[in-house]
């Protein structure tokens, strides 16, 4: 039997659980880096040493959304571990934004409140974030079962 005759099947990936978790992760990774922009472009005049992190970030998420929609559950833990440094800068941030109606400090372009509030939308946004991205590792996208022309079986990796 010639390997070009077995057909790689990912059963994992096929539960309706799995395909809402992964539409759910990607919809997060896109909302947080949609909130990230908007807090880029409305406080550029005032993130002078930031500005760099949030587009590395931005840029990041974007491309983590699109290896999660091609099922590459191997970005699901790094999803999760970047998630949870942006939820740290986040926290810490969000007061920073609300202090700035004092005197002597420069004006964003959107209104300081504006740009604390998104910022602390980040936070649950983050939180949901780690915990569907560890749903949906521990739910094996990337187990391998190895179908033979005869309808028999077997697995392909060590996961099964």
């Amino acid at each position: 039997m010639a390997e070009s005759d077995v057909i790689l099947e990912h059963p994992n990936r096929e539960t309706a659980a799995s395909k809402s978790t992964r539409a759910i992760v990607i919809l997060l990774l896109l909302a947080s880096a949609a909130v990230t922009a908007v807090i880029t472009v409305g406080g550029w005049s005032v993130l002078t040493g930031g500005r760099n992190l949030q587009i590395v970030y931005i840029a990041i998420y974007l491309v983590l959304a699109y290896f999660v929609s091609n099922w590459r559950s191997g970005m699901l833990p790094l999803t999760a571990a970047l998630a949870a440094i942006w939820l740290i800068f986040a926290v810490i941030a969000a007061p920073a934004w609300f202090a700035r109606d004092a005197t002597g400090f420069t004006d964003p372009a959107l209104p300081a409140d504006l740009l604390g509030l998104l910022t602390i939308v980040l936070i649950p946004l983050q939180i949901l974030l780690i915990a569907f991205a560890m749903r949906g590792f521990s739910q094996r996208w990337s187990v391998e079962v190895e179908r033979m022309p005869d309808g028999s079986t077997r697995s392909a990796n060590a996961w099964a």
